[in-house]
């Protein structure tokens, strides 16, 4: 690429595109996502991109001098407690940070994100018109009330700014207030900031209204009570329910004609990178299908989610046997089922013009995806036919 005389971004700058196009917040509770390894304030111009951080993945992004390898699946998911070059992903861990290349995991946020993982495999797959399957909320805000004495609202107002409360979309420092009359009498023990032990006192206080993220609830809390005068503060947190969002797991699509499953299954083996899995359809081979639900990954969860939603097939990873069998015998979709790496390896590409795009222009700047098969099924066998 020639140079435009702008600096290489740092690895901070690049994990900010990152988490701003897969917020880590959409990542399920038991998912590891982010920065494996890498100092954020290091220079990058060479990134890869795989579904897996394989020995045979990490080699190539080596050779090639990557600076950055994003990768799909964690390396390191489950419990661990040691990363020692003994083990087998801690030798990967230590040859990384050794030839100075980071490692960035986007998973189950990328899942979820839109456009995610599911998008990159329906658009393949020539499906528009694109929702979630599985929507996920905005997972809803606090609407905070707190009552304060006229003179010091505005600092206490301030403090739960200053501690993540008050925005709005692009919106900061929203608070809505009315002034009223606030009544109390203090009992023995207490050491009032207004009035006297045993005598009702009225004040002029004005409740502050603002909302804040559930995350920062501790550290509003926190705020409003360093900066309150009251040694007891009057206040009330209410949950908002969560909004419909475009987000959320596996996606719903039409295809632009409709066509048999037999034809549709063949569209999706033409499209994917081959395996040793292949494709496999359970349903009518005439069946029509327009209609078409698809997720990245192991999908058998979603079965229940695909029967409510009327289409006509439904493409996934890693069906089960009875599952399968039970979800057609009660009438389900169609089933196609492809190889879990084949299914997730679009999103590389996605990833890939999402960093083009923002980086594209700077010095030195190179990306590509590597396309070692990390699917772990190495031979696929058909018996003779009869």
């Amino acid at each position: 690429m020639a140079s435009t005389g702008t600096a290489a971004p740092t690895l901070a700058e690049i994990i900010d595109v990152l988490d701003a196009a897969y917020p880590p917040r959409l990542a399920e509770s038991w998912d590891s996502v982010g920065l494996v390894c890498g100092d954020p304030a290091n220079s990058v111009t060479t990134v890869m991109f795989a579904v897996d951080a394989t020995a045979a993945v990490v080699d190539e992004a080596i050779t090639a001098g990557a600076d950055l390898l994003v990768v799909h699946h964690p390396l390191l998911l489950r419990g661990v407690d040691t990363v020692g070059a003994h083990t087998p992903k801690g030798a990967l861990v230590h040859r990384l940070i050794t030839a100075g290349c980071a490692l960035f995991t986007a998973h189950t946020n990328a899942d979820s994100a839109q456009p995610g993982v599911s998008d990159a495999l329906a658009t393949l797959l020539g499906l528009t018109d694109l929702r979630p399957l599985d929507e996920k909320s905005d997972g809803g805000l606090d609407k905070w009330g707190v009552y304060v004495p006229v003179a010091d609202a505005p600092a206490v107002r301030q403090a739960m700014f200053d501690a993540g409360g008050g925005s709005i979309g692009d919106y900061r420092e929203c608070s809505w207030s009315v002034v009223g009359d606030g009544q109390f009498r203090p009992v023995d023990d207490a050491r009032p900031a207004i009035g006297t032990v045993g005598t009702v006192e009225s004040v002029e206080e004005r409740r502050v209204e603002m909302v804040a993220p559930r995350s920062a609830r501790a550290a509003v809390l926190t705020a409003l009570r360093s900066a309150h005068p009251y040694e007891e503060v009057a206040f009330d947190v209410v949950e908002t329910a969560g909004l419909p969002t475009d987000c959320g797991l596996g996606r719903i699509g039409t295809l632009a004609e409709p066509m048999s499953l037999r034809a549709f299954a063949e569209r999706v083996g033409s499209r994917l990178p081959s395996t040793a899995w292949g494709v496999r359809a359970a349903g009518d081979p005439d069946a029509t299908i327009r209609r078409v639900a698809v997720c990245g990954g192991s999908g058998d969860s979603m079965l229940g989610a695909v029967t409510a939603a009327g289409v006509d097939a439904y493409v996934t990873s890693d069906l089960r046997h009875h599952v399968a069998d039970e979800h057609l015998r009660a009438g389900g979709p169609a089933l196609i089922d492809v190889a879990h790496w084949a299914g997730e390896f679009p999103w590389c590409a996605q990833a890939r013009d999402l960093l083009d795009s923002a980086f594209g222009d700077r010095d030195g700047w190179t990306t590509r995806t590597l396309t070692i098969r990390t699917d772990p099924w190495s031979i696929g066998v058909r018996p003779p036919q009869d």
